[in-house]
């Protein structure tokens, strides 16, 4: 059972779990959240059919009814639990992984996640616990349901004019090449743009720099105005700009100020951001008045906070963006046509993608290093205690890992909730500075905690 983990249920299919696992999770399902009716979707890798008809036998063998999506992306999965009222959905997807992986995310009303602390626990224990599974005297039936042309009439309420912008999309070969041509149309430049779950020309990470490698080529040869990458099942969107540069995903939650303030007019709106995002886009925000509410990475925890706070728009250093108007959930694609939105009207003033980003940025960041390590807790314990010895902190969280900030320098150190790995990010106003600290933090690590950088 170690594919359940604190956002979804996700690992290598038949190492991790399999399709009585499957079986399992869609029987309980209905009981768990109260829920007659069950949405499901299902992304394109080779061992989703097969997750999907044992899901579906579970759910209706509880005496629930399925209403089928089909192929799906998550973010329709997203939309549709909230805009048709549906109290529970599963998209079967292991978003951004290589092909051998699958799972399932599961959201109850209002398209609320539900993660290991409000749900997958329960189900998990009562997998383990072998709790029975008698048929309902009536079982459940399966309908399809049709929900794409309701999803692009919503997506095209925030288009903007495109026409005089030059284009570049790689659509991984996931479930974004379901929307993409149907948004954005067949003049930008568009590379893996049909549904392959053996995703045969990279894995559908836009986080790996070789896997955007054949994204920023384009951009440079096309004489783009930006570039756009979706992870497999199209809930993530990361950026390259017209130098063929990738955008650090959280600098893009201050760029979206531009739409949301700027042209929309929101004032001193409440954004999110998570642990790991820069310094420069909460001092970016500050211009706009902007409450910025620091958080916990994951979609668990970021959607159900972005409605807490009744917060604008929020995104994470993963590539997700979350947004009031989509129901407080992420929605690569929404993410995506904002961002061009801006970047069309840059260049109607002409300015462009790259010049914005410059001046948002303003530190040097180390990027997310990982280190293989044991003793997670020790060594995390270990550089907070050696950083406040030397200096009190201006802030500390300790809500998700640690994050210490001084004057000049920050860092967050956390564990990985789905990977053996202790996860460090620095940045400071200089090169020689995050070098030294970064420096400092690897010796601790590796000298006294045997950990291994990855």
């Amino acid at each position: 059972m170690g594919a359940f983990h604190a956002y979804d249920i996700r690992g290598v299919y038949n190492v991790d779990f399999d399709k009585e696992t499957a079986y399992k999770v869609g029987y309980f399902l209905p009981g768990l959240l109260g829920a007659s009716e069950v949405l499901v979707g299902r992304d394109c890798r080779v061992s989703s059919e097969e997750i999907h008809d044992n899901l579906i036998r579970g759910i209706n063998d509880a005496g629930a009814d399925v209403y089928d999506l089909g192929l799906s992306s998550t973010p329709l999965v997203y939309f549709g639990t909230a805009f048709y009222g549906f109290k529970a959905s599963v998209q079967i997807t292991a978003s951004h992984n290589p092909p051998e992986y699958n799972g399932m995310k599961i959201s109850r009303e209002n398209a609320l996640p539900v993660g290991l602390d409000t749900g997958l626990g329960t189900i998990k224990q009562w997998i383990d616990e072998g709790r029975p599974t008698p048929v309902a005297e009536k079982k459940g039936r399966v309908f399809a349901k049709e929900a794409k042309a309701d999803y692009l009439e919503f997506l095209r309420k925030y288009k903007g004019d495109y026409s005089g912008l030059k284009l570049a999309f790689d659509l991984s070969n996931g479930m974004s090449c379901l929307f993409a041509h149907d948004i954005f149309g067949d003049a930008p430049s568009y590379l893996f743009d049909t549904m392959d779950g053996r995703f045969p020309n990279h894995e559908p990470n836009p986080l790996i720099p070789a896997n955007v490698e054949p994204l920023r080529k384009l951009v440079i040869e096309k004489g783009a105005d930006a570039g756009v990458i979706y992870d497999g099942d199209a809930d993530r969107v990361m950026f390259v700009d017209d130098h063929g540069r990738f955008v650090a995903p959280d600098l893009v939650i201050a760029l979206m100020a531009y739409y949301f303030c700027d042209e929309r007019g929101a004032k001193e709106p409440r954004v999110l951001q998570e642990i790991r995002s820069s310094k420069s886009v909460g001092e970016f925000l500050s211009k706009y008045g902007a409450e910025v509410h620091t958080w916990r990475v994951g979609r668990a925890f970021a959607a159900p906070k972005l409605r807490e706070i009744d917060g604008l728009w929020g995104g994470e250093l993963a590539g997700h963006y979350y947004f009031k108007d989509f129901f407080y959930s992420d929605s690569g694609m929404l993410a995506s046509i904002i961002v061009l939105r801006i970047v069309a009207a840059l260049k109607a003033k002409g300015l462009t993608l790259s010049g914005e980003i410059d001046k948002i940025s303003r530190y040097r960041n180390s990027g997310e290093i990982n280190f293989r390590v044991e003793d997670k807790k020790g060594a995390m314990d270990a550089v907070r205690d050696y950083f406040t010895a030397q200096a009190k902190p201006e802030a500390m969280m300790d809500f998700d890992g640690y994050r210490l900030e001084y004057p000049d320098w920050w860092f967050n150190i956390r564990p990985s909730n789905t990977e053996p790995y202790l996860r460090f990010i620095c940045e400071a106003s200089s090169d020689s500075l995050l070098a030294e600290k970064t420096a400092i933090v690897t010796e601790i690590i590796e000298k006294r905690f045997g950990g291994v950088r990855a």
